[in-house]
């Protein structure tokens, strides 16, 4: 990897929230003015819209832009008294009986954004609640108030007693993220911990794992479900299968320093708001240690 490369690319050609993300990320940066650019992006209701997440042009807040809020708070350890917990309201008031959450909720300003987006239902979904559970899990780790969040109790078991149900692979984006959210609480969860290992085994060690619907030749790779060195997914991923992912991730760095994503984009500012959100995603996975697992 050329980090001078990608941070060039970052300032030249992402959104000011990534430009803010990676100076973070670098110690050169404080997480203020990253939840200064976060905040552009959210609603008075507490949730967060504006295009948060690039495919979903819509100003209205939306489960998944919720998701990248928390994957930022996370990301730089928010602890303060009223952005998360307000979102975390939010969530409660638009999950289900189940304490699971649709994909999306309903829109009218449809303009650039993707179908599947547009067309999603009201029925929970596991794919979305495990993406956001998993974020609010890393989160809990350093802020109490969203631990004992009564949102994130019910989302989480939700998500544990729909994946106990699942007794065929399941879609690559749905593993990804059941994957993040076991991994998340597994150190402590006994129950996660299993579901963890049975769940693992739906990914392909010895290659790819095709995104059935995707765009054409669209896969996910080991790293994609298990991004974190301290994962404890990671136990069941040999140390050649991860240093061959981290090659090959390093390898997919464009001539301009920015990396690519090879899922469809559906307007051309989503195409490189992606870039700058792929760019800082590699370069995260890239300066992390490897890590001391042993494959089984």
């Amino acid at each position: 990897m050329d980090l001078d490369a990608a941070v060039s690319f970052v300032a030249t050609h992402a959104r000011a929230l990534e430009r803010r993300r990676l100076a973070f990320l670098l110690g050169r940066g404080q997480p203020e003015p990253v939840l200064a650019a976060l905040d552009g992006y959210r609603n008075p209701d507490g949730g967060y819209g504006w295009a948060l997440e690039p495919d979903l042009r819509s100003v209205t807040s939306q489960p998944v832009g919720a998701m990248h809020a928390l994957e930022i708070c996370a990301e730089i350890g928010d602890t303060g008294p009223e952005r998360v917990p307000r979102l975390l309201d939010w969530l409660a008031e638009q999950s289900n009986d189940d304490g699971g959450i649709a994909f999306s909720l309903p829109f009218a300003d449809t303009e650039g954004c993707a179908p599947h987006w547009v067309a999603a239902g009201p029925d929970s979904s596991l794919t979305m609640t495990a993406q956001l559970a998993a974020q609010a899990h890393r989160l809990a780790r350093r802020n109490r108030t969203v631990a004992r969040h009564p949102w994130l109790a019910a989302a989480t078991a939700y998500c544990l007693d729909t994946m106990e149900g699942v007794a065929e692979e399941p879609h690559a984006i749905e593993l990804m993220f059941a994957m993040y959210l076991l991994d998340s609480i597994a150190a402590d969860d006994t129950r996660a911990r299993a579901l963890l290992e049975r769940w693992t085994g739906f990914v392909r060690l010895d290659g790819p794992t095709p995104v059935a619907g995707g765009a054409e030749g669209e896969v996910l790779r080991p790293l994609d479900f298990t991004p974190h060195a301290d994962a404890p997914s990671r136990e069941w991923f040999s140390a050649e299968a991860i240093a061959a992912d981290r090659e090959r991730l390093a390898g997919e760095q464009r001539a301009d320093g920015g990396w690519d994503v090879t899922f469809q984009t559906f307007s051309a500012a989503a195409a490189l708001e992606w870039r700058g959100y792929a760019t800082v995603q590699a370069v995260t996975v890239l300066t992390e240690a490897a890590g001391p697992r042993q494959a089984t």
